[in-house]
């Protein structure tokens, strides 16, 4: 029986002693809810358990809880699960006398399936740290189950200095039309220019995903935010946003190094190409930058300009799996140790220093600046007031079918770009994920 079943079925008993493993559904929630809301720099008796989520943080905190321990007095531990084993890992913890304090859930089917045994973080002293609400997660009546402790980004990646020698300026591209004045001016001069707007856009799978998946976190995303926010995969799309996800598609094949009807094989290697100056715009993420950097280090990002009235105050594509959740079910010295702990991470500054150094960037008020400079490009969009634009497009159902019938409609594209193979593009897109919805929920 899952981890979660027996819980609740131990919680609707109310075996407060007999069952202590498992908690108290009434006043012990109540307690510790209380508990993790104050201050308190420790709490008297309190120990910290967490179940790491990336195997290669491991090290770097058991370092860190080492460091914890000895400064505070608080027993950390930390248990790593092994890559792809998560969700069982916890199951089986959870079922233990000695529960994780400290865990992941990462997405919306994570908050359905432990939402339950989730402190509610709102107002919390962790919670006061974040400096945007923009990587959290709720469940269906508004409590804060997780909050994100890391994020990436991905956008449009920008070198200044061939915009410049192309006669032009980044402060000109703030929206679809700047962007496309200026591709479209570079692609016409690149025989003398010696370089062309964008690198290539192959759709082999080793870059397919940019257009499957991150391009068309566009459509999703602005969809996602007329609706008021999904907070579940939807069973069908209108498609309203198809022609903004068209305008930049066009725009990046049809004013490249490649044209549109070699993409389809692949072959070509877009991050040289840009690393080499052949291209002034590569679509890519955060991840990107430290091979990027070595040979642009000016390079920077830019949002997806696509024409949506208002864009001027969009930002990057930002989101993250990597959200902490505190046991509600633990004690309320526990849950208060958790919480200290979690707010040292993000606000010592060799904690947070050591941190930011493997996950790049922690959105919280007084952690480490990051050296990613993609990153720190989000953030900067961010604290000026542009809207993050989030992963929406994790949600795509049946996302390998879904995006190999994405693939095949946008080849045809790409290989002869009338308006009834633009159609075909549109029917995979929107009746295909009404299609892969079906498949998967029935």
């Amino acid at each position: 029986m899952k981890a979660k079943r027996i819980l609740a079925l131990l919680l609707a008993a109310m075996m407060v002693l007999a069952l202590a493993a498992c908690g108290n559904s009434g006043d012990k929630k109540q307690d510790a809810t209380e508990a993790g809301k104050t201050d308190t720099k420790t709490a008297e008796g309190g120990s910290v358990y967490w179940l790491n989520f990336k195997p290669e943080l491991d090290e770097t905190l058991q370092d860190l809880a080492k460091k914890y321990t000895e400064a505070k007095g608080v027993e950390v531990k930390v248990v790593t699960a092994a890559s792809g084993t998560y969700s069982t890992t916890l199951t089986a913890e959870m079922d233990k006398t000695e529960a994780p304090t400290l865990f992941v859930i990462g997405n919306q089917q994570g908050v359905k399936d432990w939402g339950d045994f989730a402190l509610d973080l709102k107002d919390t002293a962790i919670a006061k740290e974040l400096n945007t609400d923009a990587y959290n997660l709720y469940d269906e009546n508004g409590k804060l189950v997780s909050i994100g402790y890391c994020y990436e980004c991905y956008g449009i990646i920008v070198n200044p200095t061939l915009i410049e020698k192309a006669g032009h300026t980044m402060d000109e591209i703030k929206n679809f039309a700047g962007l496309k004045a200026v591709a479209e001016d570079i692609h016409s001069k690149a025989g003398e220019l010696g370089f062309d707007a964008f690198s290539s856009s192959d759709m082999d799978d080793s870059s397919s995903w940019r257009f499957t998946g991150h391009l068309a976190n566009l459509e999703y995303y602005y969809e996602e935010k007329e609706a008021g926010g999904w907070t579940e995969c939807p069973a069908s799309l209108t498609g309203k946003y198809m022609e903004n996800y068209k305008n930049l598609y066009d725009l990046i094949i049809n004013n490249s190094l490649t044209a549109p009807t070699d993409l389809a094989t692949g072959g070509h290697d877009a991050e040289a190409e840009f690393k080499e100056g052949k291209a002034a715009f590569f679509v890519n993420g955060s991840w990107e930058y430290a091979a990027v950097s070595e040979a642009v280090p000016n390079a920077t990002m830019i949002p997806y300009y696509c024409g949506v009235e208002g864009e001027e105050k969009a930002g990057l594509n930002c989101g993250t799996e990597n959200c902490w959740a505190v046991n509600a079910n633990a004690s309320a010295a526990d849950q208060q140790a958790t919480i200290d702990f979690m707010v040292w991470l993000v606000s010592d500054p060799e904690a947070s220093a050591t941190m930011v150094g493997q996950l790049g960037i922690m959105p919280y008020k007084n952690a480490a600046a990051s050296t990613n400079g993609f990153l720190n490009d989000a953030a900067k969009y961010t604290a000026d007031g542009c809207y993050v634009m989030d992963w929406a497009t994790n949600y795509q159902p049946n996302v390998d079918e879904y995006r190999k019938d994405l693939v095949s409609a946008l080849n045809a594209y790409n290989a002869d770009q009338t308006d009834a193979n633009w159609d075909l593009v549109k029917t995979a897109f929107v009746d295909g994920w009404a299609k892969q919805y079906q498949t998967v929920n029935g």
